[in-house]
């Protein structure tokens, strides 16, 4: 393609390819046969060329910058149906046009961030409790006043109820003003994209996610002596629910740790290959449970506490044994699963019925596909007087099989059963 770089570039320049030989030092037929991708090209020549056009030679050997031409692809892959765009020539695209290119990314990723925020503001109507609670309060107060002033419109009342009645009114006003004003507050109290971290577990998810969920003081010995510094010191940690949840999550780390050392693991990722973990990352964590004797929940949870350029995008959900999402790790454009309502789809909810099982299980999700793994782990066995405790694990990692088109079986799944636009589905 660098011939064709240089051709677009000439062309752009309104210069004759004879022109441009001359200036550059070559002969008109040699230009021809690189503009053509007939010859390569690098060095002395693809400088003296680039100088000539006044462009980069950076440019004309690797194109337009990666990031824009994927930025493009997948702005291409989202278009509204019916939508065509010429995906094989993307790259020409932001070569030639590079403010038009970065303008179309721009749009795109603006579009994605406000699909994003109705669909946080969707879940949060209805799910979210405190929105709930606050709604219904305002609609109670304001059910009162309009019975008590419709008591006073009715007719003539003595002046000791009409007085009982006028205070009521004047309090029930006074009290659905400081509610109207809370709740216009919890509402403006969000002004970026993704919403305001509110609930507690909302508010773990951000504190992990902005230590992308690895913590380096707590790899080695000491660790649990430097989880609660961790928690306290973070601003998104604000109530005490958020830091218990946090503090234990911490601590479920360092023990994880322990098991499964940072060191010996670069060991076990470099024994086992990187073909491996990108052509086959569903191998990956029964591999690892195999060398280290560990059960495959702990290699989950370990595998998604390292850095990405270590192992690659890993995801994780956690929920207990009542299906209630305990943590998320989203990755690769995956939405949250819903606190409520979710989709019955994800194999971490069949885990929970057959405890011994492990599931396997490429899902779709918009666009998205992606490779599951899940298993439940047993946390307290069960007695005559009580039940047993576990959590369900599922692993989400990148669907290898997907990148060569083979064909399988893929479940769709979406993010919450009440907003779902899958269409049929034997959920209802």
């Amino acid at each position: 393609m660098i011939g064709s770089r240089i051709r677009e570039r000439r062309v752009m320049a309104g210069m004759k390819q004879a022109d441009l030989a001359r200036a550059a030092g070559i002969s008109a037929s040699y230009l021809n046969l690189i503009e053509h991708n007939r010859r390569r090209i690098g060095g002395k020549t693809l400088n003296q060329l680039a100088d000539v056009l006044k462009v980069p030679a950076g440019q004309l050997a690797e194109g337009a910058e990666a990031a824009l031409v994927d930025a493009l692809t997948q702005a291409a892959k989202t278009a509204v149906e019916g939508d065509t765009a010429e995906t094989d020539r993307v790259e020409e695209f932001a070569g030639r046009f590079p403010g038009w290119a970065q303008l179309v990314a721009q749009l795109a990723r603006e579009r994605s961030d406000l699909t994003r925020a109705v669909n946080a503001l969707t879940d949060r109507i209805a799910h979210d409790p405190e929105l709930a609670t606050s709604l219904h309060e305002v609609i109670s107060t304001v059910t009162a006043i309009r019975s008590t002033a419709s008591i006073l419109a009715g007719g003539a009342l003595e002046p000791q109820w009409q007085s009982r009645f006028h205070r009521n009114i004047n309090e029930d006003s006074e009290r659905l003003a400081t509610e109207a004003e809370a709740l216009v507050r919890y509402l403006e109290g969000a002004p970026g994209a993704e919403m305001a971290v509110r609930t507690p577990l909302e508010q773990v998810h951000a504190f992990m996610a902005a230590h992308d969920h690895h913590f380096s003081e707590l790899e080695g010995a000491g660790g649990s002596a430097r989880v609660a510094s961790i928690v306290n010191r973070s601003d998104v940690l604000v109530d005490d629910t958020a830091r218990r949840i946090a503090n234990a999550l911490l601590l479920q780390y360092v023990q994880d740790a322990r098991a499964l050392p940072m060191r010996d693991m670069e060991g076990w990722l470099r024994d086992i290959g990187a073909d491996v973990i990108q052509t086959a990352p569903g191998q990956l964590p029964q591999t690892l449970a195999d060398l280290t004797g560990q059960p495959l929940a702990a290699v989950a949870r370990r595998l998604a506490s390292l850095p990405e350029d270590m192992v690659g995008p890993v995801g994780l959900f956690i929920c207990d044994g009542t299906g209630r999402m305990m943590f998320q790790k989203p990755v690769l454009g995956l939405d949250l699963i819903r606190p409520a309502a979710t989709c019955h789809h994800w194999p971490i909810y069949e885990v929970l019925a057959h405890p011994g099982q492990v599931v396997e299980r490429r899902v779709q999700q918009g666009d998205v596909r992606v490779l599951t793994l899940a298993m439940s782990q047993e946390l307290r066995a069960a007695t005559v007087s009580r039940p047993a405790e576990r959590h369900a694990h599922m692993l989400i990692l990148p669907d290898a099989a997907a990148q060569d088109q083979r064909d399988g079986a893929i479940w769709p799944v979406g993010a919450s059963c009440p907003s779902c636009t899958m269409g049929l589905c034997d959920a209802g």
